[in-house]
């Protein structure tokens, strides 16, 4: 990336834009390459997730992420570039093609402020492959034309635009100049799913919620198939596999992704609130409380999250259902091998990875879980998607042995997971970036949505104590789409 000695701010004229542009299209002619030019600025305090919604088209694809308790938040809309792959190459494809657009970008700006820069945004579905009808490919990674991001204090805004050889220049110093001036002075608007102002009789009451109710179907017996998987167990084929169970919904009233986005991140301030969608069809929406990777300054973190129980109505009673959780042997079991696999996984790429022996329980808004934060130092020839391929998918959401669990996930679940379980995130210009899993999560398309739940099996397991936590995971996204119409 080069990052030239150019700062918006103080060269702020359409003519001076202009001049700039053709100075990153003379170096596009030179060079036979296209030039991403990303311009970033800090700008006063915004709500990244109220920016989404004020510009928000159905027909545009769209990523945001939110960290609420960390006071972190990152949107983008519309496509500077864009890049779809599959197979088992898929990390290692839009790992080559992020580091293409990179080398040929042009950047100017507060490029250093935190999320300044040019991000690539990517989804990677839970299998290599995809199948016929799926809404999502098996890797899709792009480069917004728009980005707001906040870090702390600090709002940083990023315009991002393609130039070609032969691009119109004038037309694309309009589009920027009109996005210069709307993110200094940002006017919200509350756009219904089509672009307009909402109905009346499609408002929020005051409680923030129009009461929506659902037409709920689900296929297959979730008890019955958790009963053949301890039988496979029993007979050794794994240690361990993840079932999840799928409800296809019908509301009453179109759905609005970002609106449930709103009530997620309300609800669930430690998770990460997150919406993703390619332009045509779905939006893929939820809130995970797992981290699948973070790389900063060539520091790595993960964790191992696995384990669950409800939380208490009172103090007492969470306290000893957490102490419950500390020492249920079937539990800590599940735990240790989420953790032993990271750490097997991680050790191959040249890591050495650090974590405390005994787990800690993370309290979420409606269950406990244990979880053992895990770091490495990150050597300079390891990329953040290599580290990314080797961790997914993690016994968390897949299984133990990792392939003969895989194998058996679509015979006994019998539906296709796509994003579900999935990594989504970002990568910076820098290197770094981070990625969660997508659970506890739905896809929403106009009045139809399906959620999903999972949990894991390991001997020992009982079916309804398992349907119990699946039915306690899909009230949180059952809650949140009542209030998005």
């Amino acid at each position: 990336m080069t990052i030239l000695p150019l700062h918006p701010a103080s060269h702020a004229s359409p003519d001076a834009l202009r001049a700039f542009l053709e100075q990153c299209q003379a170096a596009a002619k030179r060079d036979g390459h296209a030039k991403l030019v990303s311009i970033s600025l800090t700008v006063d305090a915004l709500d990244p997730l109220a920016v989404l919604e004020s510009i928000f088209e159905p027909g545009e694809p769209h990523f945001y992420a939110e960290r609420p308790a960390l006071g972190t938040a990152i949107a983008g809309a519309e496509i500077a570039a864009a890049h779809a792959s599959r197979g088992p190459g898929r990390f290692a494809a839009v790992q080559r093609w992020s580091d293409e657009i990179i080398a040929h970008t042009i950047a100017v700006g507060d490029v250093a402020a935190p999320f300044g820069g040019p991000h690539v945004f990517m989804g990677f579905s839970f299998h290599d492959e995809v199948e016929q009808g799926e809404p999502f490919p098996a890797a899709y990674a792009f480069v917004p034309r728009w980005q707001v991001a906040l870090a702390g204090e600090t709002t940083t805004a990023v315009a991002n635009l393609m130039v070609t050889a032969d691009a119109g220049l004038d037309v694309l110093a309009e589009r920027v100049w009109r996005a210069h001036g709307k993110f200094r002075q940002f006017e919200y608007s509350d756009k219904g799913d089509n672009g307009a102002e909402p109905e009346l009789g499609n408002r929020r009451d005051a409680a923030g919620a129009t009461g929506a109710s659902f037409a709920i179907k689900e296929s297959g017996d979730y008890r019955a198939a958790v009963g053949q998987a301890l039988e496979r167990i029993a007979a050794g084929e794994f240690q361990k596999i993840v079932l999840a169970r799928a409800q296809d919904l019908t509301a009453n009233a179109p759905l609005h992704p970002l609106r449930m986005l709103n009530g997620l991140r309300q609800r669930f301030p430690d998770c990460y609130a997150f919406s993703f969608a390619q332009g045509s069809g779905p939006s893929f929406i939820g809130a995970s409380p797992e981290r699948l990777l973070r790389v900063s300054q060539g520091a790595l973190e993960t964790e191992a999250l696995a384990g669950s129980i409800r939380r208490g109505a009172s103090a007492s009673e969470d306290a000893a259902l957490a102490a419950a959780l500390l020492h249920s042997e079937k539990d800590l079991r599940e735990q240790r091998q989420v953790l032993d696999d990271i750490v097997n996984r991680l050790r191959p790429l040249g890591l050495a990875p650090e974590h405390s022996e005994m787990p800690h329980v993370r309290r979420l808004a409606n269950v406990q879980h244990l979880c053992t934060p895990v770091r490495a130092s990150l050597p300079p020839a390891v990329r953040l998607l290599d580290v990314l391929a080797a961790l997914h998918p993690t016994p968390a959401v897949g299984g133990a042995p990792r392939e003969a669990a895989l194998a058996r996930l679509r015979e006994l679940e019998g539906f296709p997971r796509g994003l579900y379980a999935g990594a989504l995130g970002w990568l910076n210009a820098r290197g770094g970036g981070e990625f969660f899993v997508g659970i506890r999560s739905a896809l929403v398309d106009g009045r139809r949505a399906r959620v999903f739940a999972g949990a894991g099996i390991v001997a020992g397991s009982n079916p309804q104590k398992e349907f119990a936590e699946t039915e306690l995971k899909f009230k949180a996204m059952l809650d949140a789409l009542s209030r998005s119409t």
